[in-house]
């Protein structure tokens, strides 16, 4: 995230927005720098891609479904918006560890032991460890004893949208994106590749509401994809991963995606016009 910080301290903050006589390294410049920039682009993220993903991919024909609330979509994106800024709270507090060096990440290819083939390995086991990481989170959150208070507002929208991938309780969110903050302290991992994989992560989160269930028939029971997390909405007790479904098979909660078998929402809609 220092990069992201040096570049608006360049071109924009210093001397426009700060005064100055305020040093660019100064604690409290660099955290409400940070507060600033993970909000603005936390917001183009989510507005961009949910907007894109809702207009060119999202199959407007679930709104028909019957377990499509009434103004689901400004309801996700007013609960979105609003949670956005606290989960960025906590994100910000990591985000400013790193900068101020307490991380693995490095600035160039050279600093890693293992040149361009470490690159590739990190993003590798970023994706996996992520994975388990948000894979054990969620499942805790569908505990008793957590899911009423942090997670059940996500599960409000059975048929989701794009705009439902980002519409969390703050606690929610930030606890599901804890693996992807984690990893860099853990790891060592390129500054550019890890803003890489962060708007990646963003994406891939979008993608996986946008309720188009294509995915090449040799992954489908490999890639966690929209079609299993719409049945993870409406099944509740299923399909907990991230990226893939090697979680949900080793914790047994692997469940086939009802779309691939004939049984979806689609399938449903085209039955009720059927009648």
């Amino acid at each position: 995230m220092d990069l992201v910080l040096d570049a608006a301290d360049r071109h924009l903050l210093t001397p426009y927005v700060y005064p100055a006589g305020w040093p660019e390294g100064e604690p409290c410049r660099q955290l409400l720098s940070l507060f600033v920039i993970t909000n603005l682009g936390a917001l183009t993220l989510y507005l961009l891609f949910g907007t894109l993903s809702y207009y060119f991919i999202f199959d407007h024909e679930l709104k028909k479904h019957p377990q499509f609330l009434e103004n689901q979509v400004r309801r996700e994106i007013a609960y979105a918006l609003r949670s956005l800024p606290w989960i960025s709270v906590p994100t910000v507090a990591l985000f400013f560890a790193e900068v101020r060096g307490y991380s693995k990440l490095y600035d160039n290819i050279e600093d890693s032991p293992y040149g361009w083939s470490g690159v590739f390995l990190s993003m590798l086991s970023f994706l996996f460890f992520t994975d388990m990481g948000i894979y054990w989170i969620h499942r805790a959150l569908h505990h008793k004893l957590l899911y009423k208070r942090f997670h059940k507002p996500h599960h409000l929208w059975k048929i989701a949208t794009p705009f439902a991938s980002h519409a969390f309780h703050p606690v929610d969110g930030f606890m599901q994106s804890l693996p992807y903050h984690v990893y860099p302290f853990l790891f060592p991992l390129h500054k550019v590749t890890y803003l890489g994989l962060y708007i990646f992560v963003n994406v891939w989160t979008i993608s996986i509401h946008d309720g188009d269930y294509r995915v090449p028939r040799l992954l489908q029971h490999i890639i966690n994809g929209s079609a299993h997390h719409t049945d993870h909405h409406l099944y509740f007790d299923y399909n907990y991963g991230q990226y893939f479904t090697l979680w949900d098979k080793i914790g047994g909660s692997y469940k086939s995606p009802t779309a691939f078998e004939g049984k979806g929402p689609h399938d449903y809609l085209r039955k009720l016009r059927e009648k």
